[in-house]
């Protein structure tokens, strides 16, 4: 199967609330990392999608924009919106643009993770200066702890004084 068809597979199937075809695009062992809700392996990836994101959301649109593959590893840009179920969000869409990266075993994904501009969503859907500030920090910590940034930065003197 094409990356671009796996891809859009499984996003199609996240935006109806199909966690079973969601985890099926998954290696057994994979892990989907989402910017929001952390790390799901295996059938742990259904849960995600029909216990978090449709507890929610709702209304999803995941359009896939410039799908690539490079040997083991597929990207994709993407446009992700819902309305929002959460009550001191209810009513509001946020609007959301990332990539995906999926490290790829055949026809699988044995790992996805995502660079999102999750701040401007949260943004839109009316989150606090105080909460957006809370999720940068940890998107921030967790930018740090990957092993790609040693050397770019010295973490002891990494953020606001």
């Amino acid at each position: 199967m094409a990356f671009e068809t796996l891809i859009r597979q499984m996003t199609q199937a996240a935006s109806r609330g199909d966690g079973n075809a969601v985890a099926s695009c998954f290696t057994d062992d994979g892990v989907y990392h989402d910017v929001f809700y952390g790390s799901f392996r295996g059938q742990e990836i259904a849960d995600l999608i029909e216990n978090y994101f449709h507890r929610d959301g709702e209304n999803f649109v995941w359009d896939i924009h410039q799908p690539v593959r490079q040997g083991d590893i597929g990207y994709a840009r993407y446009v992700f919106s819902y309305d929002s179920r959460l009550p001191q969000a209810r009513g509001r869409r946020g609007i959301f643009e990332g990539v995906a990266i999926c490290h790829l075993q055949e026809d699988r994904i044995t790992r996805y993770r995502e660079v999102a501009t999750a701040a401007s969503g949260l943004y839109l859907l009316g989150f606090s200066a105080q909460s957006i500030h809370r999720f940068v920090k940890h998107d921030t910590e967790n930018l740090l702890d990957r092993p790609e940034t040693v050397g770019h930065i010295d973490r002891k003197s990494a953020g606001p004084s």
